[in-house]
């Protein structure tokens, strides 16, 4: 008789309790592991047993604890556990730096090395797995050791390869790391940076293959639809998963002062995303005496483009162009949009319906995940011509061996790291909260997933069509409304707005540049973000160990606050605000950070609690808070309930300035009026 001690697939694991020690806090947990009595038929070949026996085992996962306890659970078993060390990698820079890391394993290595009375089998392994956990940093986030030009984490690591494990290959590869960053650091510049081009528009672009030059209604879409892909699953492909976490995320702008960019990766593909939105906006805005017929037919082209992007699986560059074509300054465009041919209304609709605010954005989520590493996608329509269309394009691509790529939208896996990174707290009776960095990394997992499939795309860049993408002029918020009321009457401009009856309403400032007028929707960025507020019904429950990579888990373990997403949440005591900075000479309100508001918190509380969070020294009575709305800005009176005095028609969305930047702007407003008066009459 044998024993057969493969866990059978019903092994359950259950939460038992929580248990403590100095430094640490665990989850344990209780698993029922069954085993098989094998009769003396198995050796014949034959899967029968006698009869069947369990045990119940005890483990234990760590919950929270102090840096070195975290550094310390790395490699206490003796073993790599892979799946803790990939979340503490993947995580760690929200409570700590590389540097200090680095440092505390070191000094463990050194420590046990030189510990030769108590040296054992279990000692040698333990070195072992701090060497791999070297190994596996060092390969799996390079980029975390980029700190030229003395690559200080590296010098510390190749001095204890040399030092203490001679017989390694450790201290080459750290020499042939630096060696590669000196190289890269030489070619170019690490950040990726793109600018608005704010000069006179090159609205041709002229292609070699023809005689005269193209206006934008005369590129093919698959060629826009191709460029759009490959410069959004480049970006999206360079994009450094850990830039996303919320704690990074809303801590950049305070560093790129410092000098660096926190996260330069992110911000990079934001930018591109703003920069297809306004040129949506602009293409269809820029002629003011262009015959509606005209203006169709480029409403409809992004249309088009629009669902060749569903057919690349591209979802960033598809939701830049629905966000522009939802733009106020578009979709106020009614005698455009009447003369629309009906399928391309229902082509423009089912778009739309896939980015729905409903139930946390399930739609594109479901989408996203179902599409993530399929050959292509499967593109259904509840309009019978487009079916039919769709199922032939769906032929052609089995047919040829079509395999697409995808390319998500970021802002989808922002707001999840944002809303888990408001709604748990860093720490745990003063530990580190280490189940909010397992949470995080299932967000992570996720974006990781489909990076590998947005290396599928084969497309080339066409220098031709960037020059005339760049060359296109682009405009700014109050620019497009303008145009917009011009080419429709029926609203007046948005210079000429009144001053509404309600105290404290003032005019929305104008934004000349056009990188702050952002249209990108996430949880870190502020401008038009209709995206709903999420919450966690179960975020603050103990985390299994057996929990998978799942790239769904975050989908069901974030909920809405709201089930009607039309309107934000609020209750009757409290409710999530969304406050952005603008101060001083380099404003950040293409950031935001969460505020939780009070049925009791008053203006000065309220600023007090914003300076506090973006880390800035002043007083409050220095500072006003503004609602942004849709027509403008209300400003809390100083010794207001903020809860009671805000606008709930619109979203939550605040600002913060100083009085004295707030007193030029209405000045500046003032002088604009007037010359727009002038000007007119």
């Amino acid at each position: 008789m044998e024993l057969n001690r493969q866990e059978s697939q019903d092994d359950v694991t259950r939460f038992w309790r929580e248990e403590r020690e100095e430094g640490a806090i665990y989850s344990a947990y209780l698993k029922k592991v069954t085993y098989h009595t094998l009769s003396e038929n198995e050796n014949k070949g034959k899967n029968e047993f006698s009869h069947l026996m369990w045990e119940t085992q005890k483990f234990r996962v760590i919950k929270a604890g102090t840096l070195e306890k975290l550094v310390e659970y790395l490699y206490i078993k003796g073993e790599m556990d892979s799946t803790y060390t990939n979340v503490f990698l993947a995580t760690y820079r929200t409570f700590s730096s590389t540097e200090e890391v680095m440092d505390l394993l070191i000094d463990r290595y050194i420590n046990i090395k030189a510990n030769k009375e108590s040296k054992n089998e279990l000692q040698d392994i333990q070195l072992r797995t701090i060497k791999s956990v070297f190994s596996v940093w060092i390969d799996s986030y390079p980029e975390d050791f980029r700190d030229p030009p003395n690559y200080v984490c590296l010098r510390k690591l190749e001095a204890l390869a040399r030092q203490h494990i001679p017989e390694s290959d450790l201290a080459i590869r750290v020499k042939h790391r630096i060696d590669r960053f000196r190289k890269e650091d030489l070619k170019s510049d690490s950040n990726i940076e793109f600018h608005f081009n704010l000069v006179e528009e090159v609205d041709h672009l002229i292609v070699a293959d023809y005689h005269k030059p193209l206006t934008f209604c005369d590129i093919p879409n698959q060629t826009v639809a191709e460029q759009l892909t490959y410069r959004d699953a480049e970006l999206f492909k360079r994009v450094v998963p850990h830039q996303c976490l919320g704690a990074v995320w809303a801590r950049r702008a305070r560093k790129q002062g410092q000098g660096g960019t926190v996260a330069g990766s992110v911000l990079a593909t934001i930018e591109q995303f703003n920069r297809v939105s306004l040129r949506v906006i602009a293409t269809i805005l820029k002629n003011t005496d262009l015959k509606t017929s005209h203006r169709v037919k480029v409403l409809q082209k992004w249309i088009e483009i629009a669902q060749e992007m569903r057919h690349l699986k591209n979802f960033s560059s598809l939701k830049a162009i629905i966000s522009g074509l939802q733009a106020n300054s578009v979709y106020r465009l009614r005698k455009t949009w009447g003369a629309l041919p009906k399928e391309s209304v229902a082509v423009f609709d089912e778009l739309s319906q896939i980015f729905s605010n409903e139930n946390n954005q399930l739609a594109s989520r479901n989408l996203l995940m179902k599409e993530a590493t399929a050959k292509f996608p499967d593109v259904d329509s509840s309009n019978k011509t487009l079916r039919r269309r769709n199922q032939i394009k769906r032929q052609s691509w089995i047919d040829n061996g079509v395999v697409q790529g995808t390319v998500p939208y970021l802002g989808t896996f922002l707001t999840d790291l944002t809303m888990i990174d408001t709604a748990l707290p860093d720490t745990t009776d003063g530990f580190i909260n280490f189940d909010k960095r397992r949470k995080e990394f299932e967000v992570l997992a996720q974006i990781k997933l489909l990076q590998s499939a947005s290396q599928i795309y084969t497309f080339r860049e066409d220098s031709q069509f960037w020059s005339w993408f760049d060359a296109v002029r682009v405009y700014d918020e109050n620019e497009s409304y303008d145009l917009s009321c011009i080419i429709e009457r029926g609203a007046e401009s948005s210079t000429k707005l009144k001053k509404k009856t309600s105290v404290g309403i003032v005019q929305r400032p104008s934004r000349t540049d056009t990188n702050r007028f952002s249209l990108f929707m996430c949880g870190g960025v502020s401008f038009d973000d209709k995206s709903s507020v999420a919450s966690s019904s179960n975020l603050d429950s103990p985390v299994s160990p057996n929990t998978g990579m799942s790239h769904s888990s975050s989908t069901s373990s974030l909920q809405s606050y709201d089930s009607d997403n039309s309107t934000p949440f609020k209750s009757s005591d409290a409710c999530v605000i969304k406050v952005s900075l603008e101060v001083g000479t380099t404003p950040q309100s293409h950031v935001y950070k969460s505020i939780m508001l009070h049925n009791t918190d008053h203006t000065h509380t309220v600023i007090r609690r914003i300076l506090d969070k973006y880390d800035i020294k002043g007083k409050e009575k220095d500072y006003c808070l503004l609602q942004v709305l849709q027509d403008g800005e209300l400003l809390m009176p100083d010794k207001a309930n903020v809860f009671y005095a805000m606008n709930n028609n619109g979203d939550y969305n605040f600002v913060l300035r100083t009085k004295k930047e707030q007193e030029a702007l209405t000045q500046s407003r003032k002088r604009n009026r007037r010359r727009l008066k002038l000007s007119l009459s």
